[in-house]
């Protein structure tokens, strides 16, 4: 595929995505330890990407990817000194990203962990330098320096996924890349006080690993924002055209949000969903769910929540907060929610009836009922369950589903209900 012939043959081609296999790897190396014959040696994954670029300048897209090892597999069954996968070294991508950058839009590279973790790489100074029409950027499992980076104005959606970045503050960050649109930053370390602050963005997924004192974001044009972290010292967001919003963390400590103006679907997940609770006051919000972290503790009243979110009229409660909700169920009263959805870890015929009586007296102009069971549940215990549930309230409109963790929600049609 990557002689000559293929390259005299495919002389416009545009895309390309190269995912080289661990197993590929072990197996070659375990032949060439085995055997004199080093014409036995498979070419390294370098040597096959440079061969397939070699006369190709149309390229507009380039993904190249390396399987990372499972956690049981040691590192010794790799050589941890060798660089045959390391695909964002500086010396390897300068022999061919110069190359391509011309008409290149989207850029991918998966490095391989054992051989990049160590190795400091140039990579984002040299496709800053080469690739000034590049729109959408992609790099994961690597240790990136920021040094002598340009900016990047028509870059407008970057993810970065498992990267040690020496960019403590995102100083130099916000400065290359002021166009962006989309950013996910997905365990980013090397973070101190780090602060996003870029004027264009319109969705942002940041799932922070390390525990820095300090988390900012101020971006005066984001519509979606999906924040996961543990218990920052310090939080402040300034989105005020924010309409979606996705909160999950351990404990909020200091908390400082600039007016959310459009706020309207909000998801909360934490160890005390209480504590986060209390730091809002949402009076646009509309759609909100609730998710408790493993080993959390989820009391609080729907007093709380009708003080925090009153105007709500759609509300889901996740599998820990569906399973404690006997503990709070109060007579507030939540007359403007009209669609409930609710996670069923286990049915029992009495209590999760109850439950759900609960709800709807709780929320008394509720006109349509969503309810997921958990997979493990017996099918001839679920249906009755339904059964019972649709014959004793025949107005409301039910949708049934399935969940299980690691998969997605499995909705029921009619026929499967029967």
């Amino acid at each position: 595929m990557a002689s000559k012939t293929f390259n005299s043959a495919y002389p416009g081609l545009k895309f390309i995505n190269l995912q080289w296999r661990l197993k590929w790897y072990l197996e070659s190396r375990s032949r060439v330890s085995s055997s004199s014959n080093s014409s036995q040696f498979t070419p390294s994954l370098k040597r096959v990407f440079l061969n397939l670029v070699s006369n190709l300048s149309a390229l507009e897209s380039v993904r190249i990817g390396v399987e990372n090892p499972p956690p049981d597999v040691l590192n010794a069954d790799v050589e941890d000194d060798g660089d045959d996968l390391h695909i964002t070294d500086g010396g390897f991508v300068k022999e061919w990203l110069p190359r391509v950058s011309g008409a290149l839009k989207l850029l991918s590279l998966s490095d391989f962990w054992v051989q990049s973790s160590t190795r400091r790489s140039e990579v984002l100074s040299l496709i800053s330098a080469h690739c000034q029409n590049l729109i959408e950027l992609e790099l994961k499992n690597a240790w990136l320096a920021v040094q002598n980076m340009n900016v990047m104005p028509m870059l407008t959606s970057l993810t970065l996924e498992l990267i040690r970045l020496d960019d403590k503050n995102l100083t130099e960050f916000n400065t290359s890349f002021p166009n962006l649109q989309v950013l996910n930053l997905i365990d980013v370390r090397g973070l101190k006080m780090p602060m996003i602050h870029l004027l264009n963005l319109k969705t942002c997924h940041w799932i922070v690993t390390d525990s820095p004192s300090y988390i900012c974001i101020i971006t005066p044009n984001l519509i979606t924002l999906r924040l996961e972290c543990r218990s920052p010292a310090a939080l402040y967001i300034e989105a005020p055209l924010c309409y979606n919003l996705h909160l999950a963390v351990d404990h909020l400590n200091a908390f400082a949000v600039k007016k959310f103006e459009n706020l309207k679907i909000v998801q909360l997940e934490s160890s005390n969903i209480y504590s986060v609770i209390r730091k809002f006051r949402m009076e646009t919000v509309e759609t909100l769910t609730l998710d408790i972290r493993a080993g959390g503790n989820s009391k609080f009243t729907l007093e709380d929540l009708l003080c925090t979110f009153p105007n709500i009229t759609s509300l889901c409660f996740k599998p820990r907060v569906w399973s404690e909700f006997e503990v709070w169920c109060g007579n507030i009263g939540l007359k403007g929610v009209k669609r409930f959805c609710g996670y069923l870890s286990v049915v029992d015929p009495l209590m999760t009836f109850a439950l759900v009586d609960c709800v709807l007296e709780e929320c008394f102009n509720c006109v349509e009922i969503s309810l997921l069971i958990h997979r493990s549940v017996a099918s001839n215990i679920s249906k009755r369950f339904i059964t019972r549930c649709t014959a004793e309230w025949p107005e409301v409109k039910w949708t049934w589903g399935i969940w299980e963790e690691g998969r997605e929600d499995y909705w029921m049609t009619g026929e499967q209900l029967l």
